[in-house]
């Protein structure tokens, strides 16, 4: 398979449909980004890289991160932390308080806002310098010191983040919080404002496709049974309430950010990061999107 011309022919198809979204706005720092740039960056299991477009410029991954803190705490909670948080898809908008209610505090799954704030929530409880660590891990994973955090997007998410706020004091009347609301926030906004570019993102994912081992880390990272779990977790969760219609059109576990991008994993096979800034009205990048749909079309495997 030739991995480099596969990305190129869709990356020219996706260009000539000239889809069109809208820029993520709520996030005033992430409306100013040029919506027209476009990259995609592929990593197969020998780590080799290819990449084509705007593949190597940093972008806000923002909930992209929420698989990166789900790793970090997975092994260390097991069995207590699914009594906090369900694995079930939400159905609902991914900043949906009326669900949170319904369900007595437990969220549906660890990629909507109120789950990944239970997930931080225990970051914060395990680790002493929670936002110095989760950089340190994600760059290991990765191979490289390559992780960012834009401090005009933290704010920018500090001073909007008035539903994240009302979500963490929900969870804190249910009693599913444990440390202080603004000291988890803090880490909440600042792992929402990192940046990475595509290549360094597939990197980070490349465990995932492997089994849980990462070739960059040189180690296993996850078992390979909880490895599966986290993909089952992005092929039903990772795309907010469009999952359903990733997983039937993309059929790859894959997590989507509102700052563009999209990071997948073809287990066995490889691991891809996808980025374009204009979102459909479901939050998910147009471009990326269908950029993953043409490759697996054109693919002769699939994880079906």
């Amino acid at each position: 398979m030739d991995y480099q011309e596969l990305i190129e022919e869709v990356y020219h198809e996706v260009q000539a449909e000239n889809l069109k979204g809208k820029v993520a706005d709520y996030i005033p720092e992430i409306a100013n980004v040029d919506p027209n740039q476009f990259g995609i960056a592929l990593v197969d299991l020998k780590g080799n890289v290819y990449g084509v477009g705007d593949h190597q410029v940093p972008f806000s991954i923002q909930s992209i991160s929420k698989v990166h803190t789900l790793t970090m705490v997975f092994n260390v909670f097991n069995s207590k932390l699914w009594s906090r948080v369900n694995v079930e898809p939400s159905g609902d908008p991914f900043n949906s308080i009326a669900q949170l209610e319904y369900e007595k505090g437990i969220p549906r799954n660890p990629f909507i806002n109120a789950g990944a704030l239970v997930i931080t929530d225990a970051l914060c409880s395990k680790f002493e310098n929670p936002i110095d660590q989760l950089s340190e891990f994600i760059n290991e994973l990765a191979g490289e010191t390559c992780v960012k955090i834009n401090p005009d997007v933290r704010n920018s998410e500090r001073k909007h983040g008035e539903r994240n706020t009302a979500l963490a004091y929900f969870l804190k009347s249910y009693k599913n919080f444990d440390n202080p609301i603004e000291e988890v926030l803090e880490v909440y906004f600042s792992q929402c404002a990192m940046e990475m570019s595509c290549v360094d993102l597939a990197k980070s994912f490349s465990f995932l496709a492997n089994d849980g081992f990462s070739i960059f880390a040189n180690r296993q990272i996850l078992s390979e049974s909880s490895a599966r779990r986290i993909n089952a977790l992005m092929l039903t969760c990772g795309f907010y309430d469009e999952a359903g219609e990733f997983a039937y059109k993309v059929g790859l576990p894959g997590k989507s950010g509102v700052g563009g991008g999209v990071a997948a994993v073809m287990p066995h096979k490889f691991s891809i990061a996808v980025w374009s800034p204009e979102l459909n009205e479901k939050g998910n990048s147009v471009k990326a999107i269908r950029a993953l749909e043409l490759l697996t079309d054109k693919l002769s495997f699939s994880l079906f």
